[in-house]
């Protein structure tokens, strides 16, 4: 019998004074068995980043077909396609041609800086593609504060970043805390 993924709720309110965007999202995220709450937070830093009221989580590890999160218009057309990790060149010249701009999140670790090394010539030649990374600790933290049921709190203002997750603080500079590679 194949395992389930796990739903977990996240009520999330944003106050991002940079874009002008105040809003709150109650999400419903499904953690797919083989994922860990490292990227499942990651996930969710990625949706707060790019709050928009269209973004959502996709099907994501489930179906490779669909990016993690996408934005689409009104006419069903990609306007944001979120990949996490180290896609392949495959998968990231596809988020580029199918999407007007395609955004990758991982966290600086070992394995990142080797794929970026590898990859970095390849991805500058993409003009409708960001590259970002979240320090390791960020993910530490993130994780340990994993619950079924979450409440969130983010401030952005002056590319400062301060998140609450139910009394254990995160905060750092955006241009320090993601840092962006494209």
């Amino acid at each position: 019998m194949a395992l389930k993924a796990t739903i977990f709720k996240a009520d999330i309110s944003i106050t991002d004074m940079d874009r002008n965007y105040y809003n709150e999202h109650n999400l419903t995220i499904a953690r797919h068995p083989s994922e860990n709450n490292e990227r499942m937070m990651l996930r969710v830093v990625a949706f707060i980043v790019n709050a928009h009221e269209q973004l959502q989580f996709t099907k994501g590890l489930s179906d490779d077909e669909v990016p993690d999160l996408w934005q689409k218009s009104f006419s069903d057309e990609i306007a944001l396609w979120i990949e996490l990790g180290q896609p392949s060149e495959q998968r990231i010249k596809k988020g580029c041609n199918q999407s007007q701009h395609m955004k990758i999140y991982a966290y600086a670790d070992n394995s990142f800086d080797s794929w970026w090394k590898k990859e970095q010539d390849k991805l500058k030649t993409k003009k409708n593609l960001s590259v970002f990374t979240l320090p390791e600790a960020l993910a530490t933290t993130l994780a340990n504060a994993v619950e079924r049921s979450m409440q969130l709190q983010v401030t952005i203002q002056d590319g400062q970043f301060w998140l609450t997750i139910e009394g254990a603080e995160a905060s750092g500079y955006v241009e320090v805390e993601i840092q962006q590679h494209l």
